[in-house]
């Protein structure tokens, strides 16, 4: 059934959906990994596609940015379309340094101001987690093709620009214990743990607060397509 944010009819999605933040990162890994992947939704040109990978039915999506815009999306792929699985792959700042640039880093845990929780299922967490056997199968594929996967605390922002009278990231990283910084994995972690469901989270470090580097244009492109690989290799076997 069609929601207020997905137009797709039942059964579009396959039992796995990979989830970037951007529409347009969406269909690159469509386009580059799936065989004959179908557009099944486009409301607010947040695209969803559905194709096979190794002959093994894959679906990817966008989610938007921000806790909220993931909330929405992984709860109605959860409740309306069945779907038991979502790898959110995006990118995060670093805040140790011990990540650096082009690393992949595979959330074991998420923390965050977001009152999020508290408002979905009266959750007073501000600490939460992914699905284990989820992450097990990444880390899994990642010794065998070779790719390095670094553990991170993830720490989900709910403001990307902060004013003078806000913590600093030494500050937050200090509290909270983050090693880097999205604005994503704590929503979905909190949908799918109320919702008996299955998440995980894969990240490449994109920028780091602790040098000032930036990756370019180019650099982005290549890190985030290793990301990519990891993460259709490892949702087949789900």
């Amino acid at each position: 059934m069609a929601t207020p944010h997905i137009s797709a009819p039942d059964g579009a999605f396959a039992k796995t959906v990979l989830m970037p933040g951007d529409p347009l990162r969406a269909k690159l890994l469509a386009d580059t990994f799936l065989e004959k992947p179908e557009l099944v939704t486009s409301v607010r040109n947040i695209y969803g596609y559905t194709g096979t990978y190794k002959g093994v039915p894959l679906s990817v999506m966008a989610s938007g940015m921000g806790i909220p815009s993931i909330g929405i999306y992984s709860y109605e792929l959860y409740k309306f379309y069945d779907v038991e699985n979502i790898i959110r792959i995006g990118s995060a700042g670093a805040y140790s340094d011990r990540l650096n640039l082009l690393d992949i880093v595979l959330a074991d845990t998420a923390v965050s101001d977001s009152t999020y929780a508290l408002l979905n299922s009266g959750n007073l967490a501000h600490i939460l987690y992914p699905s284990a056997h989820i992450n097990e199968k990444i880390l899994a594929k990642a010794n065998e093709l070779g790719i390095t996967c670094k553990h991170a605390c993830v720490n989900s922002a709910d403001v990307f620009y902060g004013s003078e009278k806000a913590e600093s990231w030494q500050e937050i990283r200090d509290r909270t214990g983050a090693d880097c910084v999205e604005m994503e994995s704590f929503g979905l972690f909190e949908t799918a743990r109320a919702m008996g469901k299955g998440a995980a989270c894969l990240l490449t470090i994109s920028d780091s607060f602790v040098t000032d580097q930036v990756l370019t244009a180019e650099e982005r492109q290549k890190s985030f397509m290793e990301m990519m690989r990891l993460a259709v290799e490892s949702a087949i076997e789900l």
